[in-house]
């Protein structure tokens, strides 16, 4: 009985070698990018590229195990998640009172370190952030969430 559970366990991966998630890549940045509407410091630019966008945005750079099923599969569920939550890429897409409420919560998780995930650290090293740039990213997001808050008043 377990020869047969494995093999057909066996099976399916193999199968499912042929049936890939669709990859979250594009070939160009839209105009509602946040670095297309926003000055970000290039130190920020910098650590957001490095840390966030591969889970933030519509331009994920891939891992050599990205094409492993069924690890492709959890990579692509994990980039919906964080995109659903927080999508660079749409920035511009956003009312100024979501804006703000991001950027408060993108302050919130560089101060507090829940952001860049643990699961994503782990392989990806250059994306620890250091206490410089959870500074830097927190400071800006802090500076920036003002702006919004003050386009959300009534005039």
């Amino acid at each position: 009985m377990l020869k047969k559970l494995l093999l057909f366990i066996l099976v399916i991966i193999v199968v499912m070698q042929f049936f890939p998630p669709a990859e979250n890549t594009s070939d160009t940045t839209p105009p509602t990018d946040l670095f297309k509407v926003e000055k970000v410091p290039e130190t920020v630019e910098a650590t957001l590229v490095t840390a966030c966008y591969d889970c933030h945005s519509n331009k994920t750079n891939y891992p050599w195990y990205a094409s492993i099923e069924p690890l492709s599969y959890w990579l692509a569920n994990h980039i919906d998640e964080g995109k659903k939550h927080l999508n660079f890429s749409q920035w511009n897409s956003y009312s100024p009172k979501k804006k703000a409420h991001k950027l408060e919560e993108i302050s919130e998780a560089v101060t507090e370190g829940w952001m860049p995930l643990d699961s994503y650290t782990l392989i990806h090293k250059e994306a620890k952030l250091t206490e410089a740039q959870s500074k830097a990213v927190a400071d800006w997001a802090q500076m920036l969430h003002l702006k919004y808050q003050l386009k959300d008043l009534p005039q």
